[in-house]
């Protein structure tokens, strides 16, 4: 996968949490859930755009930590959100959990990668 790929794929990520975000009860515990997943899920495309205008391999890394750190909140949320009941659209709540697994293994070997590259 090359960097424009995955640009676009944590964009749509993004996209599809601020989606779930929306699809979420309005109540006081979805209202703040769902502006904590809104934050978590976009920061992760927000930062990749950072990380990619690194100023060194080691910025680079510490800049993908960082997305790394978003994406494993956003996990957590979406667990929270699922096992709560908070969100009745499971069906897209489970693809955006699986594709939140993906990224965080994508995010995983790139950082592994740079790492390797940066010894």
């Amino acid at each position: 996968m090359n960097k424009y790929e995955l640009e676009s794929r944590l964009i749509d990520f993004s996209v599809s949490t601020i989606r779930i975000s929306n699809k979420m009860n309005r109540s006081y515990v979805a209202r703040h859930l769902s502006s904590q997943l809104v934050r978590s899920g976009t920061s992760a495309s927000l930062n990749y755009g950072e990380a990619m205008s690194g100023e060194s391999i080691r910025d680079f890394i510490h800049k993908m930590k960082i997305i790394l750190k978003e994406l494993r909140e956003t996990h957590v949320c979406l667990k929270i959100v699922e096992k709560t009941n908070l969100c009745s659209d499971l069906i897209s709540l489970n693809h955006l959990k699986k594709e939140n697994n993906e990224l965080i293994s994508i995010i995983v070997a790139s950082i592994n990668t740079a790492s390797k590259r940066q010894k």
